[in-house]
C-alpha cells in the first residue's frame, strides 16, 4: 500500500509478541506486541472489542474461533455466514473513522495492503491500537493467522489451523513438482480491459506453487493485455476468476474463442473459477491453490 513506511526492524516484521507480565490475561492488563511492518504497539492482554479493516482479517478471526469479538468489519466480509450480522465501518479503502470510534474498540487489525496509512494514523490519535498484518504471500498469510491468534488469545486454535494448511501446500508444491513441465497459465481477474496478475502478487505465487509458468509474469503488479498480446502469450491453461461485478463470466469464457489458435482455448482449458478463494489473504486461499493445482496438473489431481 502507498505511503507507508517500510519495516525498519525486519525481525520484528515477523510479528514478535513481547508480554507484559504472564500467566492468564487479567482485565485490564495491556502488552507491547510488534506488528508486521515491525510497529511497536500496547494493545490490550485480552481484547474483547476488535474491529477488522478487511475481509481477509474478518475471515482469520472466524477461523481461529473470536469471530463473537468483531463489533465491526468491512463492507463486503461475507465469510463465514455469521460475518453478515457484523456491522459495517465502510470499506478497507475507505474506512468511516466515526463509525469505528463509535464502536468503542479496544483493538482493530488491518492490512497495509489497502487501509490508507492515514485511517491508520487517524485511529490511533483517537487511542485506538491498529495491528496491521502485511500477508503478501502463501507464508506471509499463514503467519498472520499465528499472529491473530495471539493477539486474540487464540494460539492453540491458530496453531492447529495454520499447521493443516501449511501441510495441504506442502502436498501441493510436492505433486507439482514431480510434475516436471510448468503449463503457462494466464489468470484473468479484469474483464474490460483484460486484467491478469504478474510477478508480486498473491496469483503469480499461487500459479508457481501449482507447478504452472505464470504467462503475465513478465510483468509486475496486475497488467493489461489486448488480443493481440494474448495470442503472443499463448497460454495453456486460462483462469478466469468471477471479481469482476455483475459479468457474464461464461459468456466471457466464451470469448476466448476468437482465438482457436491458443493453446488453451484449443485444448478446451479455459475456466471459470470463483474469486471468493482466491481474492484474499486468509485460510481459503489454500482451497484456491488446490483447485488452480487441479486446473494446471489435471492427472496429478488426488483421487
Amino acid at each position: 500500500m502507498r505511503g507507508w513506511l517500510r519495516p525498519a526492524l525486519l525481525p520484528l516484521a515477523l510479528g514478535l509478541l513481547v508480554f507484559l507480565g504472564a500467566g492468564k490475561p487479567q482485565a485490564g492488563e495491556r502488552r507491547v506486541v510488534f506488528d508486521q511492518l515491525g510497529r511497536r504497539l500496547e494493545v490490550p492482554a485480552d481484547p474483547r472489542r476488535v474491529v477488522a479493516l478487511a475481509e481477509s482479517v474478518t475471515e482469520i478471526v472466524f477461523a481461529v474461533g473470536r469471530g463473537e469479538r468483531l463489533v465491526g468489519t468491512t463492507r463486503f466480509a461475507d465469510h463465514p455466514p455469521e460475518a453478515l450480522r457484523i456491522p459495517r465501518v465502510g470499506t478497507y479503502i475507505q474506512l468511516d473513522i466515526e463509525r469505528i470510534a463509535a464502536l468503542r474498540p479496544e483493538l482493530c487489525i488491518g492490512t497495509r495492503d489497502g487501509n490508507p496509512r492515514a485511517a491508520v494514523e487517524r485511529l490511533e490519535a483517537l487511542g485506538i491500537p491498529v495491528y496491521v498484518t502485511h500477508p503478501m504471500g502463501l507464508s506471509a498469510m499463514l503467519a498472520s493467522i499465528r499472529e491473530i491468534g495471539r493477539l486474540l488469545n487464540a494460539e492453540g486454535r491458530a496453531e492447529e489451523l495454520a499447521g493443516d494448511l501449511e501441510r495441504r501446500i506442502a502436498r501441493v508444491a510436492a505433486r507439482a513438482q514431480a510434475q516436471g513441465r510448468r503449463p503457462r497459465v494466464f489468470f484473468q481477474i479484469g474483464v474490460d480491459p483484460v486484467v491478469s496478475a504478474g510477478r508480486g502478487t498473491f496469483l503469480h505465487e499461487l500459479i508457481e506453487t501449482a507447478g504452472g509458468e505464470n504467462a503475465a509474469g513478465e510483468a509486475e503488479g496486475y497488467p493489461q493485455y489486448g488480443a493481440e498480446h494474448l495470442v503472443r502469450l499463448a497460454p495453456e491453461v486460462v483462469v478466469i476468476t468471477t471479481m469482476t461485478q455483475g459479468a457474464d463470466f461464461e459468456a466471457v469464457r466464451r470469448a476466448w474463442g476468437r482465438f482457436p489458435n491458443i493453446p488453451a482455448v484449443r485444448d478446451g482449458r479455459v475456466h471459470v473459477v470463483d474469486a471468493a478463494v482466491f481474492n484474499r489473504p486468509a485460510p481459503r486461499l489454500v482451497d484456491g491453490l488446490e483447485t488452480l493445482a487441479r486446473l494446471v496438473h489435471p492427472a496429478a489431481a488426488s483421487p
